[in-house]
């Protein structure tokens, strides 16, 4: 494969799903509502790995991998099987975690995003099926920890291992990728993105095409691109200075930003992965076709339908359809007033409100929207107004129509915007011959003036055509 960056920047990633949204975990009947209680109360002798305990699948697990799987254009395999994955650390009370090796549910599927010269195809390498260890509490950071905890609460749950080739270029197009993906399986219902451990993201990465270093347990997007940066920045330097990159796992320290080495890279036979043999293979292809019947509109064909049907340019109907509440909202919203003025204000300007005030689209309606926009296109209120009305309803709550009366946002009559644009006129010579001496910027000023004189309460491209053929009687 040619990479066109001259760093040689490869980044693949490993993505760990986990499937929050069963009931129970993969292997036994414990609650997946874990993440409110107290440690070490959601577990059995199952997920404790207790001897004499055995597992039992969770087939609802089975098909929500094989819906993932669908969802990433991903073959299903006709049958897969669990190992045992052999090594020994504090949160994995078994010494093996049960997971797929060569078997893997899903394998060979790819997702498409904006890289950073157009569309980039990233391949997905495997989906597999496995349980996720527990979760250690380090006392201060990894380096300096005085002590560890562990709570084996999420031990057990199900997890998704979504593994990708090393197709991504920089930080940002691995920022795109988990942003699709994300979008991806929100749409899917299987998981809840906001619980604490939902997606986790192992990056491998390397620069020059050298030797690649694993960076693990990323436990946020912007911590992924933080992480990635970092490390290529520290790979380059470290070559620059006449070092060599080693194959090693290192761990990202959100709190300081860097990257520390943690140990050698292990390889597959450090491992001894062998058949689990309390689980007998699955013959899971039969199981395809009943699960292709479950699977939703997804993110890249509702988009391309909203452009068909709404009539909506290509930059809206993608930022309405990365969250499915947004596309749902969206899609109610063009049910009551124009679609394309429905997808400026949703799409622009009321997705913009909410990402400044970090909120979702449940904090606003789709009756307060719609008022809006009725407002706005019946020419009663001012776009500024507009928008002065949704920061209100998010900042303050109350409804529309009583904030244009509480501000008195109604647009003023013809004749105001006329008075205001003739003293204006009169008030400011030295910017009106500036004007007519080709000063283009001074137009801006006059506006300015008649908007104060109106109080904001007059339609600035209105205000301005007026002016205009004013200056130019």
């Amino acid at each position: 494969m040619v990479y066109e960056n001259p760093d040689g920047v490869r980044i693949g990633l490993e993505v760990h799903v986990q499937l929050n949204k069963l009931n129970t975990k993969l292997f036994c009947g414990c609650s997946t509502n874990y993440h409110d209680s107290e440690p070490n109360t959601h577990v059995c002798p199952v997920c404790l790995g207790l001897p004499g305990s055995l597992p039992v699948i969770n087939e609802k697990a089975v098909e929500f991998a094989i819906k993932i799987g669908l969802a990433l254009n991903c073959n299903i395999v006709e049958q897969t099987q669990f190992h045992r994955k052999n090594y020994y650390y504090p949160d994995l009370p078994k010494g093996f975690q049960t997971t797929q090796y060569d078997f893997p549910i899903a394998g060979e599927g790819k997702i498409v995003i904006e890289g950073e010269d157009g569309e980039r195809v990233i391949r997905i390498t495997r989906a597999h099926m496995e349980e996720d260890p527990g979760r250690l509490q380090h006392m201060g950071s990894i380096d300096k920890s005085k002590g560890t905890l562990i709570n084996y609460n999420r031990s057990g749950m199900t997890l998704i291992e979504i593994v990708s080739e090393p197709d991504m270029r920089s930080p940002k197009e691995a920022r795109r990728y988990l942003d699709k993906l994300r979008s991806i399986l929100d749409y899917l219902d299987v998981f809840d993105g906001d619980l604490e451990g939902a997606m986790r993201v192992d990056a491998n990465v390397s620069v020059y095409m050298g030797e690649r270093v694993e960076v693990k347990n990323i436990s946020s997007f912007k911590g992924a691109e933080r992480a990635l940066l970092y490390e290529i920045m520290r790979q380059k330097n470290h070559i620059r200075r006449g070092g060599e990159i080693t194959l090693e796992t290192r761990h990202f320290d959100e709190a300081r930003g860097v990257t520390l080495s943690m140990r050698t890279k292990e390889t597959e036979n450090d491992y001894r992965y062998f058949p689990e043999p309390d689980l007998v293979p699955l013959r899971v292809a039969d199981w395809v076709p009943e699960v292709l019947k479950t699977l939703p509109e997804l993110p890249d064909a509702k988009r391309d339908r909203f452009i068909k049907e709404y009539g909506i340019i290509d930059m809206h109907a993608r930022a309405l359809t990365t969250e499915i509440k947004v596309a749902n909202f969206y899609e109610e919203v063009a049910s009551k007033v124009d679609p394309k003025a429905a997808a400026v204000w949703v799409a622009d300007i009321l997705k913009g409100e909410l990402n400044y005030r970090d909120l979702n689209v449940d904090a606003f309606t789709v009756e307060d929207i719609v008022s809006v926009i009725e407002l706005v296109t019946s020419n009663k209120i001012t776009e500024q107004s507009g928008v002065e009305i949704i920061r209100a309803v998010l900042d303050n709550g109350g409804k529309p129509q009583d904030i244009v009366k509480e501000k008195g946002l109604l647009k003023v009559e013809d004749d105001i915007v006329a008075k205001a644009v003739e003293e204006a006129i009169a008030e400011n010579p030295e910017a009106v011959a500036d004007y007519r001496a080709g000063k283009e910027k001074s137009l801006n000023f006059i506006v300015g003036k008649v908007m104060q004189k109106t109080k904001g309460r007059a339609d600035a491209r209105e205000a301005r055509e007026k002016l205009l053929a004013k200056l130019d009687e």
